[in-house]
């Protein structure tokens, strides 16, 4: 029999699998916040031009004001201050600003501090002509996030799924303790790539490792609940963002507890799976017995059988899935939807600040909009099926993001609400949506591409992680209340889009999936449906060890 009985002879979530599962999940909940705290260490506070060395941006009394008055140009809003331009005066004459002066730009800015003590971005004056540079910082970040992906799935396959743990775990402690004590752009940007890798490899190798400690039926349910320590991560972020003020500190609060993953040099062991596939047999084996021993379980004396040859694996370029026009508008498809899913989601995280109100209160309930976008699929998936639930769950996000336009532009001060709430449901949306398309594309793809056309997917989503800063600092190209809805705007126009295509794919539940290219060409929404374990054994794409693996059966 194969790999996935043995793991039901072992116990496919028993207390041994359970143990791992718990240590595998926490560097989740880490990589949430060094995602998420972007938003804080990254924050741009109200600010104008300092007007002397001392200046501050409270106003001390009536004349500081008047000075501010005379010195500030007032800008569009009138209950607000230019943030970039100041008067220079042609003569002594500063009681008729109008006649006597002339707007220039500023070189030096004090800081509203009722948000944040200190920001990266208040200590480099990152602002106006720099603000640019706050963007390409994140982009940083989500290329860093794209090359960790990719460099740990190479090691993780090549040299063990450990060592590529263990890499994004060293990459994930170092660089971002050391954050907080860099003073200059470059170097920021460096350490917050390497950031972004560490966050990249953690997640592509646990979800590999997870996939392979766990048996069949629990795959769907152990790959989506992975999810929730990512909001876990974010909820706890928001406390701690709420009481530590300070830039500096508030990255080391929430990169010193990733040194409590040292031990898993010693305490996570090798995929026992990855060892099969390297004619590891023995190790492997001894792995397998030690948590049949933990679950209270007994295997046969001869676990395993590799008479059969090693070198007939089925796997075909991922260039086949354009042979037909038939495969090469779904996967299409599906590779823009994982691109917006991520631009939709990452891109709502950025935006809490652009909301207005309070900024904590913002990142709190986005927060546990993920974990109501999380665990939706955990009820709904074997009920309603995958298109159902993916589709719906984008159309409603989307919906939600372009609807914010009408309180901004038509409402005052008092249904504010109406616009984080508008938020908060597209965030559902997106948790969702993200959750499910998981599932929902591995199904999709023939098992001969399946892991090739991941990657890809994977790809595709790091690319829209790179896009959403750029999208959500729209409302600084456009201003007024337009800007301020114009991020949330765009964001759901793709959505919507996303969704209305994902409306071709064919579903996947209960049906068999297709194992080569000719299946998947002549896989629709009429295939046949299964009964029993099926669905359950494909809920994670796993192709064998090695093909001519067998394990012995008890029989």
């Amino acid at each position: 029999m194969t790999y996935d009985s043995a793991l039901r002879q072992v116990g496919e979530f028993g207390r041994y699998q359970k143990r791992i599962y718990l240590l595998l999940c926490l560097p989740i909940a880490t990589c949430g916040m060094q995602v998420m705290v972007t938003v804080f260490i990254l924050g741009v506070p109200r600010h104008r031009c300092a007007i002397w060395d001392n200046d501050t941006y409270a106003v001390q009394g009536p004349a500081h004001l008047s000075l501010i008055n005379l010195s500030i140009p007032t800008a569009p809003d009138p209950l607000t201050y230019s943030q970039c331009d100041l008067y220079s005066y042609h003569s002594d004459n500063e009681s008729d600003p109008v006649d006597s002066s002339f707007v220039r730009k500023c070189s030096r800015w004090v800081y509203d501090q009722s948000d944040f003590l200190s920001t990266f971005v208040t200590e480099e004056d990152l602002v106006c002509h720099k603000k640019s540079y706050v963007t390409h910082t994140v982009m940083s970040f989500m290329a860093g996030f794209m090359v960790g992906a990719f460099v740990a799935g190479v090691v993780a396959d090549t040299l063990g799924r450990k060592k590529g743990l263990l890499m994004s775990l060293a990459l994930h402690i170092v660089p971002n303790i050391a954050v907080s004590f860099v003073g200059d752009l470059l170097t920021f940007m460096c350490l917050r790539f390497l950031s972004g890798a560490s966050v990249g490899g953690l997640l592509a190798v646990t979800f590999t490792m997870i996939m392979e400690l766990v048996g069949p039926s629990y795959r769907m349910i152990t790959g989506i609940a992975i999810e929730l320590f990512w909001a876990f991560g974010a909820i706890v972020l928001a406390l701690l963002a709420y009481l530590i003020r300070d830039w500096r500190y508030l990255n080391l609060a929430v990169s010193v507890p990733a040194l409590l993953f040292i031990p898993y040099i010693c305490i996570i062991p090798e995929s026992s799976r990855w060892l099969l596939s390297r004619g590891r047999e023995q190790e492997a084996e001894d792995i397998l017995r030690h948590a049949a021993k933990v679950n209270n379980k007994e295997l046969p004396e001869k676990l395993f059988d590799y008479e059969d040859s090693f070198e007939n694996d089925r796997c075909v370029p991922i260039w086949k899935l354009c042979v037909t026009p038939t495969l090469l508008l779904r996967s299409t498809v599906i590779f823009f939807n994982w691109m917006v899913v991520s631009m939709l989601f990452f891109g709502l995280a950025l935006n809490v600040g652009n909301l207005g109100g309070d900024i904590y209160m913002n990142f709190f309930l986005s927060s546990l909009a993920e974990v109501v976008g999380y665990s939706t699929p955990l009820l709904a998936l074997k009920c309603l099926g995958r298109k159902p639930v993916y589709v719906g769950s984008l159309l409603l996000g989307g919906a939600a993001c372009i609807l914010t336009i009408f309180p901004v532009l038509y409402g005052d001060t008092s249904v504010h609400w109406t616009v984080v709430g508008l938020s908060v449901l597209g965030k559902i949306g997106a948790s969702t949506a993200f959750a499910t398309i998981y599932l929902f594309s591995a199904e999709l793809f023939p098992t001969v591409v399946r892991n090739s056309a991941m990657g890809v997917s994977s790809l595709s989503a790091r690319i829209g992680g790179m896009i959403s800063p750029y999208i959500a600092i729209i409302n600084e190209v456009v201003g007024g209340d337009l800007g301020v809805a114009m991020p949330l705007v765009v964001f759901g126009l793709f959505a919507f889009v996303a969704g209305l295509l994902a409306l071709t794919l064919p579903e996947t539940k209960g049906r068999h999936l297709p194992e080569s290219i000719k299946d998947s060409i002549k896989y629709t929404d009429q295939t046949l449906i299964v009964r029993g374990n099926d669905i359950i054994d494909a809920s994670y794409p796993l192709t064998s060890p090695k093909e001519g693996v067998a394990v012995q059966d008890e029989k």
